[in-house]
Parts: C-alpha cells; sequence; structure tokens
C-alpha cells in the first residue's frame, strides 16, 4: 500500500487506533482505591524539565515504518519495517542498512498489523535463531522462528488479528521464556476472557510449548522491559483517557476494559498501574530500561517519557527529546549502553520528515 493509501486509511481507523485521543483527556488523575498491596502510580506531567538535551547520533535513515529492533551480540541491530516485511540488518556504530530477509507470510496491508516486533536468541550463538511477531496472509497474528535468510517455522499461531490492537511486541525475559503482548483485536471483550489468548501477556518456551496467559486484562501492550530484579513494566494504550505503565505480575489483572487508568471497579481483584498519561501526552509503545530508569517512546506525545524506578515504584516522569523527531515507536537499550529510538513519521499518521524514518542513538 503506498503511503497516501495508508494515510486515507488511518483517517478512518482515526477513532479507534493505536495512537488516537478520541476525547481530550485530564492531565491528571485523582487517586483511587488500589488492588491490596499496589498503589496507584503517578500522572506524568505534561511539562518538560529543563536540560532535557541528551547527546545523541542518527545511526539509520530512510526507514519504511520501523518496528521492531532486536541486537544481535556482534553489537549489529535487526529492524523489522512494518509495511514491507524486510528485516534489515545496521551496524552497530550505523551506517547503511542492509536487507537480510524479507519474512513470508506477512500482511503487507494490514493496519496497524504487519511485521511487528523481533526478539534475538539467547542462544544466538550456538542456534543462530531469529523470533518475529507478524500478521499473516492467513489472517492471524502468529510468532515465528528463523536463521537468517531460511526457513520460517512456526512457533505460535491463532492469535486475533485486526486493524487495530494487534500488540506484537516479543522479548526474552531473564528466566530465559519468551513474552509477548497481544492486543485485544478490536474486541474489548477478549482481554477479560479466560478462553481467549488476546488481550494478554503470553509466556512460552522458546519453541512456543508450554504458552500460558501470563497476566489479563489489557488493550494494547507494545512495551515490554525488565528491571535489574527481573520485574517485568508493560507500556499500555489507553483509550479515552489514561495510558499506563504496568508492574506485571503472574496471574494478576490489569482490568480492560472494566478499567481505564486506576480505579476501584471490580472488588479490589484489578490491578492499578504504576504510572498513567492523558492519552494526548503518550500513546505508549515501546519500552526499555537502562540502569535505575524506565524509558517509554511516545507517539501521539512525540516525546520519550523517562520515568525513575526504585524497587517495585515509579517516580515522576519526565519528557526527553519533546517534538525533536516526530512520533516515536520503539525504544531499546543497545550493548554499548546508548538508547535506540526509532521513529515512525511515514506509518499514515505522521508527518514525514527529511530522512525519515530514522533511528537515533542517545546518551542518557
Amino acid at each position: 500500500m503506498n503511503r497516501l493509501a495508508v494515510a486515507a486509511c488511518a483517517l478512518i481507523l482515526a477513532g479507534c487506533g493505536e495512537d488516537a485521543a478520541e476525547q481530550p483527556a485530564a492531565t491528571t488523575t485523582a487517586p483511587a482505591t488500589a488492588t491490596p498491596n499496589e498503589t496507584p502510580g503517578p500522572s506524568a506531567t505534561p511539562t518538560p524539565t529543563a536540560a532535557q538535551t541528551p547527546a545523541r547520533r542518527t545511526v539509520a535513515t530512510g526507514l519504511e515504518v520501523p518496528w521492531g529492533i532486536a541486537f544481535l551480540p556482534n553489537g549489529d541491530a535487526l529492524v523489522a519495517e512494518r509495511s514491507t516485511a524486510r528485516i534489515l540488518r545496521i551496524p552497530s556504530g550505523g551506517g547503511d542498512p542492509e536487507r537480510v530477509m524479507t519474512v513470508p507470510g506477512v500482511a503487507r496491508d494490514a493496519g496497524e498489523g504487519g511485521l511487528l516486533g523481533l526478539a534475538v536468541s539467547p542462544s544466538y550463538g550456538d542456534d543462530g535463531l531469529v523470533y518475529a511477531y507478524f500478521t499473516s496472509t492467513s489472517g492471524d497474528n502468529r510468532i515465528v522462528r528463523f536463521k537468517l535468510g531460511e526457513r520460517v517455522r512456526v512457533v505460535l499461531k491463532g492469535l486475533r488479528s485486526a486493524s487495530i490492537h494487534n500488540g506484537g511486541r516479543i522479548a526474552f525475559g531473564p528466566d530465559g521464556k519468551l513474552y509477548t503482548g497481544v492486543g485485544d483485536a478490536g474486541d474489548t471483550s477478549l482481554a477479560q476472557n479466560a478462553k481467549s489468548r488476546n488481550g494478554k501477556i503470553l509466556r512460552m518456551n522458546p519453541d512456543g510449548s508450554g504458552a500460558r496467559v501470563w497476566s489479563l486484562g489489557h488493550r494494547n501492550v507494545q512495551g515490554l522491559a525488565w528491571d535489574r530484579s527481573g520485574r517485568l513494566w508493560a507500556s499500555e494504550f489507553g483509550q479515552n483517557t489514561r495510558d499506563e505503565v504496568n508492574l506485571i505480575r503472574k496471574g494478576r489483572n490489569y482490568g480492560w476494559p472494566e478499567v481505564e487508568g486506576n480505579g476501584s471497579t471490580g472488588g479490589g481483584k484489578f490491578t492499578n498501574p504504576k504510572v498513567t498519561w492523558s492519552t494526548s501526552q503518550a500513546s505508549p509503545s515501546g519500552a526499555a530500561i537502562i540502569g535505575r530508569n524506565l524509558y517509554v517512546a511516545a507517539l501521539q506525545g512525540e516525546c520519550v517519557w523517562k520515568i525513575p524506578l526504585d524497587g517495585a515504584s515509579a517516580g515522576k516522569p519526565t519528557k526527553m527529546l519533546s517534538g525533536r523527531y516526530g512520533r516515536l515507536r520503539t525504544v531499546v537499550a543497545a550493548p554499548d549502553g546508548t538508547l535506540w529510538v526509532a521513529t515512525s513519521n511515514t506509518d499514515g499518521r505522521g508527518s514525514p520528515r527529511s530522512g525519515d524514518d530514522r533511528i537515533v542513538a542517545v546518551k542518557v
């Protein structure tokens, strides 16, 4: 689909898409009764703090809707282009991307779907495996694995797909298991349906066996990151009012669609988020942790939110790169300690600038 066509589709989807704010939302919310042992997190401030101009360098330009980024053991990066199904390899120091594979069976005209998350096997030196989450031409979302340029094998299939809310982020946890955020595919009832894997975070063995629901009650999780103590944090798109960052615990229910943001609905069975924003401030996609800070890419907010972490608590978010690069989709911790940030201005919802889409390395 060409970019004009994508833009036309985006207008149709604007009321329910991944970064639409259907109604103006307040910038703060009053604390609500929390789930036992959980306290509501801070709402984000709309005002950036001073001295938010970190050192940065452009590592790649001319990309087409970059989505997943994963690093190889030698420091080179693999980048998934959502709309082309291509996987590109970018040298660790930056430079011209090289196409190393086009993933077969990817639906190219899939709205928010397409080729999404990437992950590199923790045992890549031995098995050479790369994992990808994508919307397939068969009509589902699935996870596959492969050696670059070789046959693709299915790890997990049958996840409901739609033009919106496909989730798509995959990552290996410190336990060696593969985790994925699966969106509700625009059907809010799926998030609370125990028989559905949509609206969930899933955990499985690298070959797809033992797949199980790790947490439920999610609308559209697109960011997964673990802190130094092995706690899983996830960013999630809200609908009309509040976007979220959640601390994910096994078996917990995060409330969607009964609760958006903090709330006491459900008699204490729902877990409150640690951070919320109005949907106009964030539309949070990728997430990464470096040191004691969580970084979240914001599409509609056009910034990276930096959130200090203290154990299981999250501090007050502040803005980085505000308004400098447009819509920001993915953040990932690079082996050299920098934060790689991918823009998403060619996705039909942004305003492409010269060189877009691009990836920028930021010293944090």
